[in-house]
């Protein structure tokens, strides 16, 4: 046994050894992290390189569904739109798998300022209410009067919230209903917070894959015959801007009975 033989040597000779098992273990560490390093520049530069033609596409598109060159008949303009809706979509992801890339490279900032969590919610929903309408759900809002303003980056708090209610919307079978509420939250060691409710009524998550959910490019349902398709970074994306914030971001779900996702994010910038 390799314990044995290394018992049998000299001590000088056990200690060169030693020395030279960690060195080729720094020598491994060292090529892993440029290696990781290496897979996350290639994710940004090519995530950069397809949103390119991707808008190209989809701006194109639009102006054809428009009529700008010439009409076009009913079955036209539908197919176009297809184009139009598909490329969206596929934007959409190249978007998270480059704010992935710059997340992972530590290359993203907050930009704050302060602004009504009100009002914020308010918006991010009115952007989500022709979806909320075509799947036929109900949309209720809990918002505690009088909540204090926070200094935070009021985009990347609009995208955690964005992403959270398109998944409620889109895990909640037709007919289903979904909620936003804001109140305060519990204190932090940065201060006073305020907390974000988003719920549904869909499918819900087991409560052996909570955790999973938040881990990068992880999906509960990963067959090739899944219903919802994604790059399965938007919650692991969400997560780093709520901690970006000093806040924190949890599940409480159970399968077959519909999910509630909170996050908190301080009034006062974290320190």
């Amino acid at each position: 046994m390799p314990g044995t033989y290394l018992d049998a040597l000299p001590l000088e000779q056990r200690l060169a050894f030693l020395e030279e098992q960690t060195a080729e273990f720094a020598r491994t560490i060292a090529e892993l992290r440029n290696q990781d390093a290496l897979k996350t520049q290639f994710l940004a530069n090519i995530s950069h390189d397809l949103r390119t033609p991707l808008s190209a596409i989809v701006t194109h598109a639009e102006v054809l569904r428009e009529g700008i060159l010439g009409p076009l008949d009913d079955r036209q303009r539908d197919s176009i739109t297809g184009i139009i809706n598909g490329g969206r979509q596929l934007l959409a992801m190249v978007d998270e798998i480059l704010t992935y890339a710059r997340g992972a490279a530590n290359r993203l900032a907050l930009q704050t300022s302060a602004f009504a969590v009100d009002a914020l919610v308010r918006d991010v929903c009115a952007m989500s209410a022709p979806l909320i309408a075509k799947r036929r759900h109900a949309l209720d809002l809990d918002i505690t009067e009088n909540l204090p303003p926070v200094q935070a980056d009021r985009e990347k708090v609009a995208h955690v919230l964005g992403n959270l209610l398109g998944n409620a919307i889109d895990f909640t079978p037709p007919g289903g209903r979904v909620w936003v509420a804001a109140r305060h939250g519990a204190p932090s060691p940065a201060g006073p917070t305020v907390e974000i409710e988003v719920g549904d009524t869909g499918i819900g998550i087991a409560p052996e894959h909570h955790d999973l959910v938040f881990r990068e490019f992880a999906q509960v349902d990963a067959s090739a015959s899944r219903r919802h398709h994604g790059t399965g970074l938007g919650l692991a994306i969400a997560r780093k801007f709520v901690e970006l914030h000093g806040g924190r971001v949890w599940l409480k779900s159970r399968l077959g009975e519909g999910s509630r996702f909170y996050f908190t994010i301080p009034v006062r910038p974290k320190s």
